[in-house]
């Protein structure tokens, strides 16, 4: 009997390791802030290390993330192949601050809009800043809630590890 249970519980943790190397986005309806209509599974553009970052203008820790990366994001996207897409989940009250936002932050970033918390939902995400890495295979490979100093040089080392492979 415990070599039945041994056995089963070797499948269940095979099958859900399985599961998180294949994790991979779900469709959901952004918007371009320019109005076009993109689908989630679209962000990853192929051959590409992408990294997801959910945030808010209301969001102190959020903007200081983003502000973070910056410092590294020619040098990550000429070394590593990467591209950040900041997907803003401001709600209605609060998106006509987006644009003016990027505009003076000088955010180089692809940005899009969850205007309808259906990409938000979709990919679990429960409080922001939330960050995603998608390898150049699609696959999500790494996932981070909120931000403290230094997280940005954690992230580095997920975009080394992807970049060796």
């Amino acid at each position: 009997m415990k070599r039945y249970f041994s056995v089963v519980l070797l499948c269940c943790v095979a099958a859900l390791l399985a599961a998180q190397e294949n994790k991979r986005l779900t469709s959901a309806k952004l918007k371009t802030l320019e109005g076009q209509t993109v689908d989630a599974q679209e962000i990853p553009r192929a051959g590409k290390i992408t990294v997801i970052s959910f945030w808010a203008t209301w969001c102190s820790p959020c903007k200081k993330e983003l502000d973070a990366i910056l410092d590294y994001y020619e040098e990550w996207k000429e070394k590593y192949g990467m591209e950040l897409v900041a997907v803003s989940v401001d709600d209605s009250r609060t998106a006509a601050k987006v644009p003016a936002m990027v505009a003076q932050k000088k955010w180089p970033y692809r940005i899009l809009h969850d205007y309808n918390k259906e990409f938000q939902l979709a990919a679990n995400v429960a409080q922001i800043p939330y960050t995603l890495v998608v390898d150049a295979n699609g696959n999500i490979v790494y996932e981070h809630t909120g931000y403290a100093p230094g997280d940005e040089l954690e992230l580095e080392e997920q975009l080394k590890a992807l970049s060796r492979k």
